[in-house]
């Protein structure tokens, strides 16, 4: 039986607060209701030696697939990848790894290595998102890994989540914790170098991973960058306008920031004929439309592909060891909204309050629809094609590339948001292994550099954390095959249009999820919630 861990009231209690007046994006929210404790029947394991028998192996390096392939696991390690021969041979029996105290028959399915999105948010108290709400959609698409990028709900509360999803006690994926300038601290405001140290030594010591810049001051940007290093955080940033004319990506990159949200400051760096974005004389940065309208012109105005500029800049990056995340599906609903606001899954699994924020609002971040006009789509369409242009060629001259979300805005839905932005690496010219390749390896080098460790998860090896994908359909023919809803296939022996795909499992620590489940307490708790929206008074 199916079961929901949430009770009918705290999903009600969260959906409906979400619906009310939204906050200004400038003040603080309450934190969104933590996970639940995992309950007999959320996920099997770990097991004293699990065989995963037959499959084809994806092993997120780069390499094709291989099979069949069978896979040790004891306890939560990968332990033993046995080559089974040819596929469409018998299978040599006496080659096969024995001993098993649980087998998963997984001949003609797909073995990758778990997911990490690299820009996860841990729900949101505007949006009504609770983290059992999230967790699941994640973890019923395959992630297995997120790193929450400025930890929204509290320095204290993702830290404890942290713990929790580490120790499997909550069904969850492995969190890394990156923390604003100066969230959790009582000694003034972080405004000077010296004041910058001091906050990022207390915080290394608190037990965080790393830090979520912004366009800070360059002086206060290089101390935060600095120290950071020296305690062995790592580091992002979301260059937003209000400071980027002072600090660029390359400007931060020299000072060695570790990863770019989104793009804010790679156009700017590829300026030639300006120092500043070409903004409208009565452009207002807290009017969100004038904001997301006049981003979606600003590629436009920088050096164009193939000049001495665009090159220069991509070499010095790839130099500095600068990782872009570009999080494209968070602005896909830019250049065409009405495919981010119809998509199939809203109906099953979009919450009631999540989809209220999604409206145009003056207040709630990442709702200006308010007049989105065909031009506004026209421009966004012409940003994609040069960002997407740099993207590729950055991947093409030896840069990585990672594979974010930033779903919880937008029209995008956790999860589901996260496999558009696989789709959309693919569009911009990656090959499926190329992007199977960011949404493992790369997200798990990202997070582990800082460390100064090696990788602990992210490609199939002896040796690696058993997080791992299971499907019954190759992602490498067709991305779409994993979405939680699927995909659409013409069975030609029988005429009709059947749905497939989808992840059958995802295994995080050892532990086997059944990913249809977790989707589908996702689409209970939907349900529930738009039940007590309709009958509360």
């Amino acid at each position: 039986m199916l079961r929901i861990s949430m009770t009918r009231a705290a999903v009600l209690a969260t959906a409906l607060a979400a619906l009310a007046p939204a906050a200004s994006v400038a003040q603080e929210h309450p934190t969104v209701t933590p996970g639940p404790d995992r309950v007999p029947g959320e996920g099997e394991g770990p097991f004293e030696r699990l065989i995963i028998r037959g499959a084809t192996v994806i092993d997120g390096t780069g390499a094709p697939g291989r099979g069949p392939m069978d896979v040790v696991i004891e306890g939560n390690r990968i332990v033993k990848i046995e080559n089974l021969g040819t596929p469409g041979a018998p299978i040599d029996a006496e080659r096969r790894p024995q001993g098993a105290t649980r087998e998963i028959d997984a001949h003609g399915m797909y073995l990758l290595p778990g997911f990490v999105d690299v820009h996860a948010h841990i729900g949101g108290s505007p949006q009504g998102t609770p983290a059992e709400y999230v967790y699941k959609l994640w973890m019923g698409h395959g992630v297995t890994t997120i790193r929450d990028p400025g930890s929204g709900n509290g320095m204290e509360w993702t830290l404890n989540e942290r713990r929790r999803s580490a120790a499997n006690a909550i069904v969850a994926p492995r969190i890394f914790v990156y923390v604003r300038p100066g969230m959790g601290w009582d000694n003034g405001s972080v405004d000077t170098p010296e004041a910058a140290r001091e906050w990022v030594r207390w915080a290394a010591k608190e037990g965080v991973d790393g830090l979520k810049l912004a366009s800070h001051d360059p002086a206060v940007m290089a101390a935060l960058i600095d120290e950071a290093k020296r305690q062995g955080l790592g580091t992002q940033a979301h260059l937003g306008q209000m400071g980027v004319a002072r600090m660029d990506a390359l400007d931060a990159a020299r000072l060695g920031l570790g990863s770019l949200e989104h793009w804010y400051g790679l156009p700017e760096a590829l300026f030639a004929d300006r120092t500043v974005q070409a903004f409208p004389y009565d452009y207002n940065y807290n009017n969100e439309y004038d904001r997301f309208g006049q981003a979606g012109r600003l590629w436009q105005q920088a050096a164009p592909r193939g000049s001495e500029t665009w090159s220069a800049v991509i070499r010095e990056l790839i130099a500095l060891g600068f990782v872009i995340d570009p999080t494209m599906t968070i602005y896909e609903a830019s250049r065409d909204v009405m495919r981010a606001r119809e998509a199939e899954w809203h109906d099953t699994y979009t919450l009631p309050s999540l989809w209220q924020f999604y409206q145009p609002s003056l207040e709630s971040h990442g709702s200006y629809w308010f007049d989105w006009t065909t031009q506004d789509e026209v421009e966004w369409k012409r940003n994609f094609r040069i960002w997407m242009e740099f993207l590729n060629d950055y991947k093409n001259r030896g840069g990585r590339v990672c594979t974010g979300s930033d779903s919880g805005f937008i029209y995008k839905l956790y999860g589901f948001g996260y496999i558009r932005e696989l789709e959309l690496l693919q569009e911009a010219g990656f090959h499926p292994l190329e992007v199977i390749r960011s949404a493992t390896l790369c997200g798990a080098e990202t997070l582990h550099e800082p460390k100064g460790q090696p990788i602990q998860f992210g490609a199939i090896r002896p040796g690696m954390l058993a997080d791992l994908v299971l499907l019954e359909e190759n992602p490498v023919h067709n991305l779409k095959v994993l979405y939680g809803t699927g995909t659409l296939r013409l069975n030609h022996e029988t005429g009709t249009v059947e749905r497939v795909g989808g992840v059958q499992y995802t295994i995080k620590d050892g532990i086997v999820y059944d990913a249809q489940q977790l989707l589908a307490d996702v689409a209970r708790m939907v349900e529930e919630a738009k039940r007590e929206a309709v009958t509360a008074p």
